[in-house]
C-alpha cells in the first residue's frame, strides 16, 4: 500500500472514530446553505447522485476490523444513534457514551458478543502461532496473561461484549489514532536523516573530482527545487480563492465561504474531515512538486500536504474533534489570519532535523553496523567450526566404509577361495600335524589362553586363518622322507 493511500486511510479513520456523535447526520443535504451575492448563472449545479456511505478504510490498527464492525452494528440501533447525536466528543472520551450500551436492542448485543468472541479467538490464534514460531511447541501457553497486552477489550470476560469493552475500545482507538501525527513526524525525520546519510556515504566512495561534481549537482538541485511560485498560506482567503477559481471554475470575485464549504464537503455530511481538507491543498503542492523532476521528492510532497492539514486543523478545529464544521469554517474566514496571513514556509525552509539529531542518528547507525559486523564474524566462526566437524565426520564415515568392505572381502575369500586338497600315503600325518598346529593356535586365543597371547582383532583372526589354509596344500605336495624305525624298534607289520 502506497504512502499516500495509507495516510489518507488513517486520516479518514481518525475522523470516523472521533466523530461518532456526528456520523448520524451524513444524510443532511448540502443544499441547505443559500449562496450570498452569487450570480447563479455562473454556478454549475452538481448532478444529483445517490448518497453512499463512505468506504470502510483501514485505520492501520491491528484491531481495525473489530473496531469498524462494532461501530457499524452500534449505528444500527436507534437508541444508540440518538445518544451519539447528542453526545459531544469529550463525553465520548470520558466513557459516558459507553454506558448507553445497556439500552441497545438484544439483537445488537448478541451480535456484539459474537464479534468479541471472534476477536478473542483471533488473538489466541496469533499468540499460539507466535509461540510455535519461537519454538515453544511444548510449552503451555497462558492465554489470559498474554491477552492482557490488548487493552482494547476485557480479556477476563471473553464471551460477552459489555460496557467496559466499548469504553476500552473507544479510549484505545482514540489514543492510538491521536498519536499518529507524532509518530509520522518521527518517521519522516528518520527518512530525511537516512537520505542525507546515504548521500554522505556515497560521497566517501568518490575521488576528489567526482565528489566536487556531485556536490555541485546536489546544490543545483536544491536551488532548482526552491525556485517555485509563491505558496499561499493553507486555509487563507487567497488559497481558497485559488481553488475556487482553478478547480471549481468560478469567478474569484464571487467567492462565498458557505458555498465553497458545500462544494468541497464531498460526502455531504456537513463537515470537512481531514481527507477533504488535504484535497484543498493539491494546487499549492503542484507549485512545489512535480513527479517528473529529479529534484522533487514525492515523499516530501505528502509530508507537506499533511503539514498543511495539521496547520488548518489547529487553527479552525476549535472543539478538537478532528472535523471542521460549517460554523467553525465560517468563524475562521472572519479572522485576520484568514484575510492577511503570514507567508507559508515550506519544507526546504524548515529542516526536519537538527545537527545534533543527525550526529546521534549516524552514531546509532555506526553502532548498529558494528554490531552486525561482530555478529557476522561470530557466525563465520561457527560456520568454520561446523565445517571442521563435518569433515571429521566424513573421514570417519569413509574409514568405517572401508573397514566394512575389507571384512566383506575376507568373508568372500573364506567361503569361495579354499583350494582342493589331495592327500596320499604318508601325507596324512603331515596334514594332521598342520591341522593340529592350527587348532593349537586357535585354542591359544580362547578365554583360557588370553593371558598367554595378546588379543587379536577380528581382521587378524581372518588373516591368520587364511595363511594357514594357504599353507596346507603346500605341505601336502612336498616330498616327505620315509620314517625309519629306530634301532631296536620292531616294525609293526613284522612278526
Amino acid at each position: 500500500m502506497g504512502f499516500r493511500n495509507h495516510v489518507k486511510m488513517m486520516c479518514w479513520s481518525r475522523a470516523l472514530l472521533s466523530s461518532c456523535a456526528l456520523l448520524l447526520i451524513m444524510l443532511q443535504s448540502c443544499l441547505d446553505a443559500v449562496p450570498i451575492s452569487i450570480d447563479k448563472t455562473k454556478v454549475k449545479e452538481p448532478e444529483q447522485q445517490p448518497e453512499e456511505p463512505p468506504a470502510n478504510v483501514d485505520t492501520g490498527l491491528h484491531y481495525d476490523r473489530y473496531l469498524r464492525e462494532v461501530i457499524d452494528f452500534l449505528e444500527k440501533d436507534q437508541h444508540f444513534r440518538e445518544k451519539l447525536h447528542n453526545t459531544d466528543m469529550e463525553d465520548i472520551k470520558q466513557g459516558k457514551l459507553a454506558k448507553e450500551l445497556d439500552f441497545v436492542s438484544h439483537h445488537v448485543r448478541t451480535k456484539l458478543d459474537e464479534l468479541k468472541r471472534q476477536e478473542v479467538n483471533r488473538l489466541r490464534t496469533l499468540i499460539k502461532a507466535k509461540q510455535d514460531i519461537e519454538g515453544g511447541n511444548d510449552i503451555a501457553v497462558d492465554h489470559q496473561a498474554l491477552l492482557k497486552q490488548f487493552e482494547y477489550l476485557n480479556h477476563m470476560n471473553p464471551h460477552t461484549f459489555e460496557v467496559e469493552d466499548l469504553d476500552r475500545l473507544i479510549k484505545s482507538a482514540t489514543k492510538d489514532l491521536e498519536n499518529y501525527d507524532k509518530e509520522r513526524h518521527e518517521e519522516f525525520k528518520r527518512y530525511e536523516m537516512m537520505k542525507e546519510h546515504d548521500r554522505r556515504e556515497h560521497l566517501k566512495t568518490l575521488n576528489d573530482e567526482e565528489r566536487k561534481k556531485e556536490e555541485e549537482h546536489y546544490e543545483e538541485m536544491r536551488k532548482k527545487h526552491a525556485d517555485h511560485p509563491k505558496v499561499n498560506h493553507p486555509g487563507s482567503e487567497n488559497q481558497l480563492k485559488e481553488v475556487w477559481e482553478e478547480a471549481d471554475g468560478l469567478d474569484p470575485e464571487d467567492f462565498d465561504p458557505k458555498t465553497f464549504f458545500n462544494l468541497h464537503d464531498t460526502n455531504g455530511d456537513g463537515f470537512f474531515d481531514e481527507q477533504e481538507l488535504e484535497a484543498l491543498f493539491t494546487k499549492e503542492l503542484e507549485k512545489i512538486y512535480d513527479p517528473t523532476n529529479e529534484e522533487d521528492d514525492m515523499v516530501e510532497m505528502e509530508e507537506e500536504r499533511l503539514r498543511m492539514r495539521e496547520h488548518v486543523m489547529n487553527e479552525v478545529d476549535t472543539n478538537k474533534d478532528r472535523l471542521v464544521s460549517m460554523d467553525e469554517f465560517l468563524v475562521a474566514t472572519k479572522k485576520k489570519e484568514f484575510l492577511e496571513p503570514d507567508s507559508w514556509e515550506t519544507l526546504e525552509q524548515n529542516q526536519a532535523y537538527t545537527d545534533a539529531e543527525m550526529r546521534e542518528f549516524e552514531e546509532h547507525l555506526a553502532q548498529q553496523e558494528q554490531d552486525l559486523n561482530q555478529r557476522a564474524v561470530d557466525l563465520q566462526k561457527q560456520r568454520t567450526e561446523l565445517e571442521r566437524q563435518q569433515e571429521q565426520l566424513n573421514a570417519q564415515k569413509i574409514e568405517l566404509q572401508q573397514a566394512v568392505e575389507h571384512m566383506e572381502r575376507l568373508k568372500s575369500q573364506k567361503v569361495d577361495g579354499l583350494p582342493e586338497v589331495h592327500v596320499e600315503g604318508n601325507d596324512i600325518s603331515h596334514v594332521q600335524a598342520a591341522d593340529n598346529q592350527l587348532h593349537v593356535e586357535q585354542e591359544a586365543q580362547l578365554p583360557g589362553h588370553q593371558d598367554q597371547l595378546p588379543p587379536a582383532s577380528p581382521q587378524e583372526h581372518l588373516v591368520q586363518h587364511e595363511e594357514h589354509q594357504q599353507n596346507i596344500p603346500q605341505q601336502t605336495h612336498q616330498e616327505i622322507p620315509a620314517v625309519q624305525p629306530e634301532v631296536g624298534q620292531e616294525h609293526p607289520h613284522q612278526p
